[in-house]
């Protein structure tokens, strides 16, 4: 694997990046939440959607026909189509505080939105509403805290290894990982919930994923998967998983550019995450480009976000807590995969 120290590639902080921000808020009981990235002075973006079951909002402002050139925020939460509420939270603090797109009469805000299942852990009745969208969209702007990660905002509620349900399953998170070479920066935020299996980036070892019937290792999710699906002769599976993640740049791009991008980014989830982009994830990427921006080849972005995407999967596992009976790699002892 190439040294990116050796060509002058430094990892850095989420909070190295100007123009745009990011807060939480979460229900610790409930054991939901929602994370928002926000951008005062709007932020050109993108979105590929891979999965079979997205749960998501305004995803056709970022078609790059649409008229749209920037967006204000992105909201990613829990509570499956119900967690769709938060955004409308997001909508008024930014219009409270004068952000928006200016129609003449008002500014309005554009928000987007993609959301994980995670009704099933904690309450299902608990779910991310406006209040909580507007006050992760506060902390935005008033914290900032591109540091948190694991058991935070919309990957409080985030589990992996789902192919046998709930009884093997493993806690997850929110991951985040950012990269610089000279002026440019390039970084990820992903909330992993799949139903797959995750692996390390570089090790490519297991560290996550579908545990064995006695819970003492794992099993593999793809191919109980494959036992599942010949037993069903190939009946849908729920839609209950959904690996949801941003790139963030600060390299010139167009709606177009930073499709490409968050396309390219996808394989960060095929080199981390098996299966991947099934009918029953709703795996999504957005690529958004904001504050003083720096002239980049889209190329060199699109890897660095690939590489970015995967360490942030990678840290959204190594940095989750368990929760209850469902264990978290920090505290999985399983033999060797």
């Amino acid at each position: 694997m190439t040294n990116l120290a050796d060509l002058g590639i430094r990892e850095i902080s989420l909070k190295e990046f100007d123009g745009i921000c990011i807060g939480h808020a979460e229900d610790s009981v409930g054991v939901t939440g929602c994370t928002v990235l926000a951008a005062k002075e709007g932020m050109a973006a993108a979105v590929d959607v891979r999965g079979g079951g997205p749960a998501s909002r305004e995803t056709t402002l970022l078609d790059p026909l649409s008229s749209a050139e920037s967006i204000h925020a992105i909201v990613l939460s829990g509570g499956s189509a119900f967690g769709l509420d938060a955004a409308s939270g997001v909508m008024e603090y930014l219009e409270e505080n004068g952000i928006g797109f200016d129609t003449g009469f008002s500014k309005v805000p554009l928000v987007c939105q993609s959301c994980i299942y995670d009704l099933g852990i904690g309450s299902s009745s608990s779910r991310p509403d406006k209040a909580m969208g507007y006050e992760a969209c506060k902390n935005a702007f008033q914290v900032n805290d591109g540091t948190q990660m694991g058991n935070v905002g919309a990957g409080i509620g985030a589990t992996v290894g789902k192919a046998r349900g709930a009884q093997s399953m493993m806690k997850s998170g929110l991951g985040i990982y950012c990269l610089a070479w000279g002026e440019l920066k390039v970084g990820a935020v992903a909330v992993v919930n799949a139903l797959g299996d995750i692996y390390d980036y570089k090790t490519q070892k297991k560290i996550a994923g579908m545990r064995n019937l006695e819970g003492s290792g794992f099993q593999d999710c793809q191919e109980e998967l494959l036992r599942t699906l010949a037993r069903q002769e190939g009946d849908n599976l729920f839609t209950s998983n959904t690996t949801i993640g941003v790139i963030i740049t600060n390299g010139d791009f167009n709606k177009m550019q930073l499709k490409r991008v968050c396309s390219a980014s996808h394989n960060a989830y095929a080199r981390t995450i098996r299966p991947v982009h099934t009918s029953a994830d709703g795996d999504s990427i957005y690529a958004v480009c904001a504050g003083k921006r720096v002239s980049a080849n889209v190329d060199m972005v699109s890897i660095l976000a690939e590489e970015a995407m995967a360490m942030a999967v990678n840290q959204a596992v190594y940095s989750a807590q368990s929760w209850e009976e469902i264990p978290a790699a920090r505290d999985f002892h399983a033999a060797d995969n």
